[in-house]
């Protein structure tokens, strides 16, 4: 396949709304990808290249004013899973919004691999913010509550 076409081609995924495009001539074939989610091992009659993607005018424009950052000690999540605010579907919530902790406290539950984990205040303080819903799922790392 010859420099032009596969700059036509390049060009073409760029501009267009598609991630990927695969083009087969012969024993040859071209995969061009806008991203990549993981490198994969080329064939040898296989060439994999990655077109660069356009820069939208929303993407560039300064969008809203990030969050303002919580001020009070954040409790962060230690480990990935399920966020639940009580014990059980029917039971009161650990915690709510103004209540006083004391360290050793249980804020709430994270379910990961079928094990229910309880996160504890490592602080005492108010909470002033609960910053996921019950249910959602949580990242590693991902700010659960803030204590002041």
């Amino acid at each position: 396949m010859d420099l032009r076409k596969l700059k036509t081609l390049i060009d073409l995924v760029a501009e267009s709304g598609i991630a990927e495009l695969e083009v087969t001539e012969g024993e040859d074939r071209v995969r061009i990808a806008k991203f990549s989610p993981a490198p994969a091992a080329p064939t040898s009659s296989t060439t994999v290249i990655a077109a660069p993607a356009p820069v939208s005018a929303a993407a560039a424009a300064p969008g809203p004013a990030p969050e303002p950052v919580p001020t009070g000690h954040v409790v962060k999540s230690p480990m990935v899973g399920t966020f639940y605010r009580s014990p059980s579907p029917g039971a009161a919530a650990f915690v709510e919004l103004g209540q006083a902790v004391k360290p050793g406290d249980t804020l709430c539950i994270i379910e990961a691999m079928k094990l229910l984990n309880e996160i504890e205040a490592e602080v005492g303080g108010v909470v002033k913010q609960i910053l996921v819903e019950n249910g959602q799922p949580v990242e590693y790392g991902q700010p659960l509550f803030v204590i002041d």
